[in-house]
């Protein structure tokens, strides 16, 4: 089995590589590094490139002796997504199809796909079945939903083995400490509070305090990058020529921002100065995942998902590495 990973120096990209290295597997990363790190993986199995470069995709599938994909690669940021929905459409949507391309030329037939919950529509009182209906509110997750249809299209037409994950939402960080998340801007709860509970930011912003929720902000459903690491190669070994699958990822429970917030507090020691901002578009007030269809088919179960344990390794990160670790700044306080 020899891996490519693009997007592969990015936050999850590079936990997959590190697992699958420390499985023994040849594994190799292509990432373009305009949000990825070079610091994140290996250096003799970097390539720096665009997937929208479909020739420069084929020859480093060739080149490397590639038999298997996960392809991660992609802008993330759902707000982002809105103000530029055509960068979105083009990183995510087109360089999916350059990227399937290479694939079909150099005979390469089985691929992973990182896409997201937020393909699902808004408004369930209970966790999500890879079943229940598909309604994107916005470009970021109209444009993963594109590369699902994309897949399943490649899978009967062209015989690939195609599965795609559905994340729900990505954090904490490797175990020793070493790696984590390290966004140049950053956006998702638990760093942003990790952050500020450290003393590196002035603050953490609650987006919406009158959600239709115990507590009035909105529900989530995070699931450790390790535990993602493992669901990815799982998949690997799973996928069946012809074949399109879907999977949902999280942990299967749902913590609320503010049981973030007092979680953060909690293992620290420390207070944490926050304020309630008006809620973004395209968030749902709750998003937790039913995991059933992964822990059946794949036999993966969440290990290191609880909110203590996430908490607990992002401040090992942030507290010890950190994005200086990458880019050797520190961040600024906001």
């Amino acid at each position: 089995m020899r891996i490519l990973l693009t997007g592969g120096a990015g936050y999850v990209g590079s936990a997959c590589f590190r697992h699958f290295r420390r499985q023994g597997i040849e594994a190799f990363v292509l990432d373009d590094l305009s949000e990825g790190h070079a610091g994140a993986v290996e250096a003799d199995r970097l390539d720096v490139a665009d997937i929208r470069d479909t020739d420069a995709v084929a020859a480093i599938l060739r080149r490397r002796g590639i038999d298997h994909v996960v392809h991660l690669a992609a802008l993330i940021s759902v707000p982002d997504s809105i103000t530029d929905p055509a960068g979105y459409w083009s990183v995510n949507t087109a360089g999916s199809m350059s990227l399937l391309e290479a694939m079909r030329a150099e005979g390469v037939g089985r691929i992973v796909f990182s896409s997201t919950a937020a393909v699902y529509a808004h408004g369930f009182d209970r966790p999500i079945r890879e079943d229940d209906p598909i309604a994107p509110a916005t470009p970021y997750g109209a444009s993963k939903l594109a590369v699902e249809h994309l897949l399943e299209g490649y899978a009967t037409g062209y015989g690939m083995a195609a599965t795609a994950l559905r994340y729900f939402n990505a954090a904490g960080a490797d175990l020793d400490g070493r790696h984590g998340e390290a966004h140049r801007r950053e956006s998702h709860a638990i760093p942003l509070v990790v952050e500020a509970a450290l003393g590196n930011r002035a603050g953490f912003d609650v987006y919406g305090g009158e959600w239709d929720t115990p507590d009035g902000s909105c529900i989530r459903d995070f699931v450790s990058v390790i535990d993602l690491a493992d669901a990815h190669l799982r998949a690997l070994k799973r996928a069946r020529p012809g074949v399109m699958a879907r999977y949902n990822l999280g942990s299967g429970t749902g913590t609320s921002v503010r049981e973030i917030l007092a979680a953060a507090e909690a293992v620290t020691g420390r207070p944490v100065p926050s304020q309630v901002k008006p809620a973004r578009p395209g968030d749902p007030a709750r998003l937790i995942a039913d995991t059933t269809r992964a822990r059946t088919e794949l036999g993966w179960t969440p290990r290191h998902s609880d909110a203590q344990s996430l908490l607990s390794a992002a401040i090992a990160w942030h507290g010890s590495y950190g994005l200086d670790h990458y880019l050797g700044t520190r961040i600024a306080a906001e």
